[in-house]
């Protein structure tokens, strides 16, 4: 059976998913996930460029999944690198070693690629009936929005991830009123440009993939401490979202810090990232969304036992 590896390297952190197929069935046997929380795009929103710093930590991470990877003896690797690779001038400082490290050729995905990737993850094994969907995936420097039934109908990737609104929009501890209604303006033409391309009214269901839409159901649903089998498919009204994001853009960086399901890593761009969710669903008239654990890697995994 055909085992792959798929390594999905964002503006925040380099996630690795190794799977094997499940020849007749809709899911596949999950064998290994694994983050590292990398900030590989630490300030390239404003210097068009990745910080030697930033590579480093990046490659540090590669090289402890390469080795899993080896172990695992995968058919086929797949990297794709999404919005701060793209954005950066310096990119081939990073990719060139990514390659020496994988012996593959590493792909920066376009953010329609991107938003393909995660539909397919995100939906293959949701009903066909909740359909239109419409999948948002809100990553580190770009979120996508993503509408169809059982293949992608319509798609747009826009500049509004938890990294670049935070960097670009909170200089305080927590962010002032004057700093989130900067970041709400900067959300909303971003939504708006997405809507020009993607029916976002016409979903009957919003599923919201990747780690700020399942911190804010963790958020909702109270928890003590993270935990995947509750959050994965947990129904949050917009009502909630909203009120989950008031308070998180409400709290100091400890008072996040504090909170027992918080990653680490997500503690300086949940505030920035729960807004963006927030006034998405608003913008869409839903009345809630679907937290969803699978997104582009276990797309990008379909991409190979599909192909």
């Amino acid at each position: 059976m055909k085992r792959v590896a798929a390594l999905d390297c964002g503006t925040n952190s380099i996630r690795l998913l190794i799977a094997e197929e499940n020849p007749g069935a809709s899911t596949f046997t999950e064998i290994s996930r694994k983050m590292s929380i990398v900030k590989l795009g630490e300030g390239v929103d404003r210097n068009k460029a990745f910080l030697p710093d930033a590579i480093s930590r990046t490659l540090a991470a590669l090289k402890v999944f390469a080795a899993e990877i080896a172990e695992a003896q995968v058919d086929q690797i797949r990297f794709c690198a999404t919005s701060a690779t793209r954005d950066a001038q310096n990119r081939d400082d990073f990719l060139t070693p990514v390659a020496e490290i994988l012996g593959i050729t590493p792909e920066v995905i376009s953010g329609d690629e991107e938003a393909k990737l995660s539909f397919l993850g995100a939906t293959q094994a949701l009903s066909k009936s909740d359909g239109p969907f419409l999948v948002i995936d809100i990553g580190g420097g770009s979120t996508e929005f993503v509408f169809g039934i059982a293949q992608v109908e319509a798609a747009r990737s826009v500049n509004i991830g938890c990294v670049r609104m935070s960097e670009r929009h909170f200089k305080n501890d927590p962010p002032t009123k004057s700093e989130i209604e900067s970041a709400r303006e900067d959300i909303k033409n971003a939504i708006a440009l997405a809507a020009e391309v993607v029916p976002i009214k016409k979903a009957k269901t919003l599923v919201a993939v990747a780690g700020t839409a399942t911190t804010v159901a963790a958020t909702a649903l109270n928890l003590a401490k993270y935990d995947s089998e509750l959050i994965h498919i947990a129904k949050i009204s917009a009502i909630e979202t909203r009120r989950v994001s008031d308070w998180l853009l409400s709290l100091t960086r400890q008072e996040r810090s504090d909170l027992g399901y918080m990653h680490p890593g997500r503690v300086d761009v949940i505030a920035a990232g729960s807004l963006v969710l927030a006034e998405i669903i608003e913008a869409t008239g839903l009345t809630s969304f679907v937290a969803s654990e699978n997104d582009i890697l276990d797309g990008m995994v379909w991409s190979m036992l599909n192909a």
